[in-house]
C-alpha cells in the first residue's frame, strides 16, 4: 500500500459532505464518523493476512474458509479519536485498545502528551491510530514518535480528513507509515485549521470542552 490512501467511493464522499456541514448535529456528526470510520478501516485492512481454516455450515462439515488472526492495538488520540475508535473495533476482530492524550501547549505551540496509556514494550505490533483530523502533523508526529521508541510495528494511521501540508510533514519524518483518509484537503489556514476542513472535531463530536 502506498503511504497515504484517500478512499475515493461515492458514499464515502456524500457523507463527508454532511460531516463538513456546519449545520450537522452533534448527534449526527457521532453516527456519521463511525459510519465513515468503518469504510476507512475496511479500505485499510484491504490486505490483511488470512489464515486457511474449515467452517461447520447448516449444510455441510469442514466447509473451505478464512481466519484473520492479526492482533491490532487500536490508539485513539484523546478526545477526537475516541469518535472513530469504536467503528474501527467493530471492524478488526482481534485488538487492544489504549489511549494517549494531547493538548496543545500554548506558549510553545507544540503538543503536551497528558495521557501515556501505552505499554513500555509494543514489540512489533500493529498499531492503528485514530485520528480524524490531519492537518499540520505535530499531533501525530508527537504520538509517532512514542511508538517507534517502545518498538511497533507496522503503523495505519486513520483519518476523516486530511491535509496535504500534513500528509507531506508526517511522512517526510515517519517513511514506512500508512495513512488512510476519507477526503484530502490541499490547504491549512494561517492558524492551522484545514481548509475546507469541518472546523474542531472533538467539539463537533462532543461540544466544546468544560471550562
Amino acid at each position: 500500500m502506498d503511504s497515504l490512501l484517500v478512499i475515493t467511493h461515492p458514499l464515502v464522499a456524500d457523507k463527508v459532505r454532511q460531516l463538513r456541514d456546519e449545520r450537522t448535529s452533534n448527534a449526527d456528526f457521532l453516527r456519521l464518523a463511525g459510519e465513515i470510520s468503518r469504510f476507512v478501516a475496511y479500505e485499510a485492512f484491504r490486505d490483511t493476512p488470512l489464515t486457511p481454516t474449515t467452517v461447520d455450515t447448516p449444510v455441510v462439515k469442514g466447509a473451505p474458509a478464512a481466519r484473520v488472526e492479526t492482533e491490532y492495538l487500536i490508539v485513539p488520540i484523546l478526545r477526537a479519536g475516541l469518535g472513530m475508535s469504536p467503528a474501527v473495533q467493530e471492524v478488526l476482530p482481534h485488538h487492544r485498545v489504549c489511549l494517549v492524550g494531547l493538548r496543545r501547549n500554548e506558549a510553545t505551540l507544540q503538543p503536551d502528551v497528558y495521557l501515556d496509556g501505552l505499554p513500555e514494550s509494543l514489540d512489533g505490533v500493529h498499531v492503528v491510530l485514530c485520528d480524524p483530523m490531519l492537518a499540520t502533523g505535530g499531533s501525530l508526529d508527537c504520538v509517532l514518535t512514542m511508538l517507534r521508541a517502545r518498538g511497533a510495528g507496522a503503523i495505519t494511521v486513520l483519518c476523516l480528513i486530511a491535509a496535504q501540508p500534513g500528509v507531506d510533514f508526517v511522512t517526510a519524518r515517519h517513511p514506512g507509515v500508512t495513512i488512510v483518509a476519507a477526503a484530502l484537503d490541499a490547504e491549512l489556514t494561517a492558524h492551522g485549521y484545514i481548509t475546507p476542513g469541518l472546523g474542531d472535531a472533538g467539539d463537533r463530536l462532543f461540544g466544546p470542552p468544560a471550562r
